[in-house]
């Protein structure tokens, strides 16, 4: 069995791209990072060792490495933003827009157990909705900036 090398900047980089792109609130925690990619590079190379398939290690790993980050808030919020309002703004403008509204939001999210199966519940249409109408509120209240 060919070993498929990978190193510590493998992992560090593929969770740096996760939060960049979907937590914006866990982007410059190194420490983080740092923990996360260590832990799935060591899970990695065990499961190697114990004899599993690169596939197996990957899994493994990719499992250590994203615990807990497969429902993003900031994803849903951006989803709203393109879904929702689209029309109120360039194409540009709705990520910068959607950070905007990553704090304005935070508040609803308190009021859902978020898992990371969180969007295949019945619940997530009841937080779309509510996410929507804090977004128009906020735009009644303050415009487009």
């Amino acid at each position: 069995m060919a070993k498929q090398e990978k190193d510590l900047s493998y992992f560090r980089f593929r969770l740096q791209e996760l939060l960049n792109n979907s937590f914006p609130e866990r982007a410059s925690d190194q420490k983080f990072v740092e923990q996360r990619s260590t832990w799935a590079i060591n899970a990695y190379e065990g499961a190697f060792l114990s004899g599993n398939t690169i596939d197996q290690c990957d899994e493994i790993a990719n499992y250590i490495l994203f615990e807990g980050l497969h429902f993003s808030r900031f994803d849903t919020i951006f989803q709203v933003v393109c879904n929702e309002f689209n029309t109120s703004m360039a194409d540009a403008e709705l990520r910068p827009f959607a950070l905007t509204m990553f704090p304005v939001c935070e508040g609803v999210f308190r009021r859902y157990e978020l898992t990371d199966d969180f969007a295949s519940k019945a619940e997530y249409s009841l937080l779309y909705t509510e996410i929507t109408g804090t977004i128009a509120i906020w735009i009644a209240e303050n415009g487009l900036q």
